[in-house]
């Protein structure tokens, strides 16, 4: 066991809604980086917590991942952890490692991770801590995290420890001066969660819809993320699909040279198998497996808002539900609302959160929330405290399973009964930093003013009235903490909004989303963009975006 000496601690670890994100040359290049932040978490953790305990240990399989998983090991065993779990080959997906950590009992669980970003050498890496619930840290966790990595003086290692990921099984090390051995245990990371799974959604059901006698055929795009042995395990092997309806399953460290965000552009090679019509279903998950993109026949593209509202409407379909009840919804602020129109026609509690699952999380452990979902592609239930995409994917398969239609005519059902809100979102990446903060902070100023309410905008024939401008703030109604600064909202009469966010998210620049949202009773099959223009329109008008940044139009439009 030595101590090493850190001369200079870095100023630029704090970590975002989804932890510390770099580019994997920031790991490589800056000495004990890495290290620093490690420590700066286990430092987080009270000794006496901390002292042989338990932690869970996995990533998505991306480039760095082995390098860093070998330094957590060594570094765990010299800060008294008693027993690390890690997956198979150091792969686990996010929705697995809060399975395991729940399952375990945990003290808490570092995912590698850099979620939906871009892979490689050249590409990012990122660290995250969850805890002992089995979800992301809340903030007031980061900010020791972050307060700790900016002071810190040493940290702790035992530099000869080698671990076997290969090998599944327990390993045990005699450290000097410990009573216990610091036992290393490398776990099958699919089973456990398929194991969660099976309790959750009836799998003989969902064996007769894929593999039965009149089964439909779908495709299913793991972008060579982690999820990849989850699909082939549990959808292939158990439920019966045939082997070449899963693609891109094997976990590449550069996810295959693309990015692993299941969207219309980075999943665009699924979305043109579909076209053609021979599948009936398609679904495609993020990186770390927390992601997911629902297709129906045709490439019909299922927006995440109305996911979640349709998952809700359906909710019975998944036999969980039908023991545990339903204790309320949520969705995040920037989500459309078209959940809050169903959460009303059943009398269910809705909560409107912050960006970041660690809101839904604090809903969940206090009884109070059953299903969430997020915009950003993220669904879930309160079986775990994440995002999950393969459980999204079979409350989807569940519904048609009992529904025996299409997804498109579902969709078309439930725009009939509730009215579509109409959703998109722009992303403006890699922008200009001070650019982008001075935009923003001047749109703040301008919506704040008061002659601004009651202001009216007219594009073409259309006029629309502001109601009400803030930025959002969120007292969490169950510790009375109090989230501020979560987003420069707009809303108009007829209950369109405006929504603009810097997002936390990114390796590099900064990224201004705009998030556009409108209600329509009768209008309801028409095309989302041209139904959007006006408000699009309004948006960059009010916000001088294009001017501001220099940018001519956003990245990515979803």
């Amino acid at each position: 066991l030595t101590k090493q000496h850190i001369l200079s601690p870095y100023p630029d670890q704090r970590p975002s809604t989804s932890g510390l994100r770099k580019k994997v040359f920031v790991f490589q290049s800056r000495r004990n980086y890495l290290h620093n932040f490690i420590q700066s978490i286990f430092s987080s953790i009270d000794l006496r917590d901390r002292q042989g305990s338990t932690m869970v240990v996995g990533g998505d399989g991306r480039f760095f991942n082995q390098t860093a998983i070998d330094v957590i090991v060594q570094m765990a065993a010299a800060n008294g952890v008693g027993r690390l779990i890690i997956g198979h080959h150091g792969l686990m997906s996010t929705p697995a490692i809060s399975c395991v950590i729940r399952k375990y009992k945990a003290i808490g669980g570092i995912i590698l991770s850099a979620s939906h970003n871009p892979g490689g050498p050249d590409g990012d890496f990122g660290i995250r801590f969850n805890t002992a619930n089995g979800g992301p840290a809340k903030e007031d966790v980061t900010n020791k995290i972050f307060q700790i990595s900016r002071t810190i003086e040493e940290f702790a290692i035992c530099p000869g420890l080698r671990v076997d990921l290969t090998t599944l099984g327990k390993q045990t090390f005699d450290l000097e001066n410990k009573f216990k051995p610091f036992t290393v245990e490398i776990v099958d990371s699919v089973e456990s969660y398929a194991n969660l799974l099976r309790n959750i959604f009836d799998f003989a059901a969902l064996k007769e819809l894929l593999s039965g006698e009149n089964h439909i055929k779908i495709r299913l795009d793991a972008m060579h993320g982690v999820v990849g042995p989850y699909v082939k395990k549990i959808l292939c092997e158990e439920l019966g699909c045939p082997a070449n309806s899963a693609i891109n399953c094997v976990p590449l460290e550069d996810f295959g040279g693309h990015h692993p965000d299941p969207n219309l552009t980075y999943a665009a090679d699924l979305v043109d198998s579909m076209k053609d019509g021979q599948y009936d279903f398609g679904a495609a998950f993020g990186g770390d497996g927390d992601r997911n993109m629902i297709l129906g026949k045709h490439g019909f593209f299922v927006t995440p808002s109305d996911s979640v509202a349709v998952i809700a409407d359906n909710i019975f379909c998944i036999p969980y539900f039908q023991h545990t009840g339903v204790r309320g919804f949520a969705r995040s602020m920037p989500t459309s609302t078209a959940l809050d129109r169903v959460a009303k026609a059943t009398k269910i509690e809705l909560y409107e959160t912050p960006t970041g699952w660690k809101f839904f999380g604090n809903l969940m452990d206090a009884g109070r929330l059953s299903l969430c979902g997020e915009e950003h592609f993220g669904t879930g239930g309160d079986h775990i405290r994440e995002k999950d995409g393969l459980w999204a994917v079979l409350a989807w398969l569940s519904i048609l399973a009992t529904r025996r239609q299409s997804v498109e005519d579902i969709l078309r059902d439930h725009w009939r009964k509730y009215g579509r809100n109409y959703f998109t979102r722009y992303d403006y990446e890699n922008v200009d930093v001070d650019a982008a903060c001075e935009m923003m902070e001047d749109l703040e100023i301008m919506i704040a003013d008061k002659s601004f309410v009651k202001q009216r905008f007219a594009v073409e024939d259309k006029i629309y009235q502001v109601e009400k401008a803030d930025n959002f703030e969120y007292t969490d109604p169950v510790d009375s903490t109090i989230s501020r600064n979560q987003g420069l909202r707009i809303i108009f009469s007829d209950g369109s909004r405006i929504i603009y966010r810097l997002s936390g998210t990114g390796s590099s620049g900064a990224t201004v989303r705009i998030y556009i949202d409108s209600y329509e009773k009768e209008l309801i099959f028409e095309d989302t963009q041209v139904m959007l223009a006006s408000l699009a329109t309004i948006a960059l008008k009010i916000s001088q975006l294009h001017h501001r940044t220099g940018l001519s139009g956003p990245s990515l439009i979803t």
